[in-house]
């Protein structure tokens, strides 16, 4: 049996939480409720939105987008900043939900995770009915809502998982893959960012059936090695498992300044708050790590980078501070403004044994 065929036995299910940060928080606050919320910062900062309410998305309000911005599309918005223990507790809870049906679960974020049922603990056997069991113990205990994809492969349970939303759960069997992914547009494929979508589409390659008229080598000349990606995705061949286990890369804060400066102490100040928050989490999750990384973004936008590594695994928020003084001073930034910065930490080792550990993914916007 070929490899894909093998991938058609597998029951993959994506769960991806409906607006999770501010559906917390419209949860714990009951004023909040039925309300545009924006989870991110002050609306006169130039912070980012992490996720809006779908009230809040009326309005055109969407992740990423700057506060001020967002306030301009809705002035009656509740802006609040962000609670990530809130949020990881309420991801741990639905983490333990999903673990009464496998172990095998991948999580992508705290919202989104990949589940596979193709055995499940409970001998339930349907992945639609996992998957709707699934979500419906995550609003009757959690009081939240998620959205379910369900497929044979982790790429179309993803895409699948974001058709119905908010509450909505979409089952894509392998007879139905094939006209599937030739209608998705280019810009729903994994890895399709705006610049190589504005490419495909300079291409007349606006659907994965104008995607498939390709050779594999003509897209591998036009989009790299993503173009052996492209090919097979389009055909419906994603063997990928789904990982129970990833390895954690990266614990990281950063923060937006409330105006540009060149100012040291203000600089010093913001740094040893995000050591703080780095710190924080390195402790709950109880990581140490090697390298230190510090984050500049300037005005005009640019963005550099400078990392050192120690001999010694370090979590405390007052080497981390000091270090990252250390490499902000040798980046020699002269007299140019600054507009944001940030900290992470990488290659870490367990506390203990100092082997390295698998988790997931941990690195948030401050």
């Amino acid at each position: 049996m070929s490899d894909q065929n093998l991938s058609l036995l597998r029951k993959i299910i994506h769960i991806d939480m409906d607006a999770f940060y501010a559906s917390v928080e419209q949860r714990d606050v009951p004023e909040y409720r039925g309300k545009p919320i924006v989870v991110g910062g002050k609306p006169d900062s130039r912070g980012v939105v992490a996720t809006a309410s779908y009230e809040a998305r009326q309005f055109g309000i969407k992740s990423a987008m700057s506060c001020s911005k967002a306030y301009q599309l809705c002035p009656t918005a509740i802006f609040v900043y962000p609670r990530f223990d809130a949020y990881a507790a309420a991801s741990k809870a639905i983490r333990e939900i999903f673990s009464r049906y496998t172990d095998i679960i991948e999580p992508l974020s705290l919202d989104e995770a990949y589940l596979d049922v193709t055995e499940d603990k409970l001998g339930i056997g349907s992945a639609i009915d996992i998957a709707k069991s699934i979500k419906d113990a995550i609003k009757n205990e959690l009081n939240l809502t998620a959205s379910a994809g369900v497929s044979v492969s982790k790429f179309v349970a993803k895409v699948a998982s974001d058709m119905n939303k908010p509450d909505g759960l979409t089952f894509i069997g392998p007879s139905k893959i094939k006209a599937f992914m030739e209608k998705l547009p280019v810009e729903k494929f994994f890895g399709v960012g705006k610049v190589t979508a504005a490419k495909m589409k300079a291409m007349q390659i606006n659907t994965g059936a104008d995607l498939k008229k390709l050779s594999e080598a003509q897209l591998i000349a036009q989009f790299g090695k993503s173009g052996r990606f492209y090919y097979k995705i389009v055909r419906g061949i994603d063997d990928r498992p789904v990982r129970a286990n990833r390895e954690t890369k990266s614990v990281g804060a950063e923060d937006t300044l409330s105006e540009d400066t060149n100012d040291d102490a203000v600089m010093h100040d913001l740094l040893r708050q995000i050591s703080e928050t780095v710190a924080k989490r390195l402790e709950k999750y109880q990581l140490k790590g090697k390298t230190v990384t510090l984050k500049i973004k300037f005005e005009d936008f640019k963005i550099i980078t400078r990392s050192r590594s120690f001999p010694a695994s370090i979590n405390k928020a007052e080497t981390i501070y000091n270090e990252a003084i250390n490499l902000l001073n040798e980046a020699n930034i002269g007299f140019a403004k600054i507009r944001l910065l940030g900290i992470t930490l990488s290659r870490f080792y367990d506390d203990m044994a100092e082997e390295k550990l698998e988790n997931s993914q941990l690195e948030f916007d401050f």
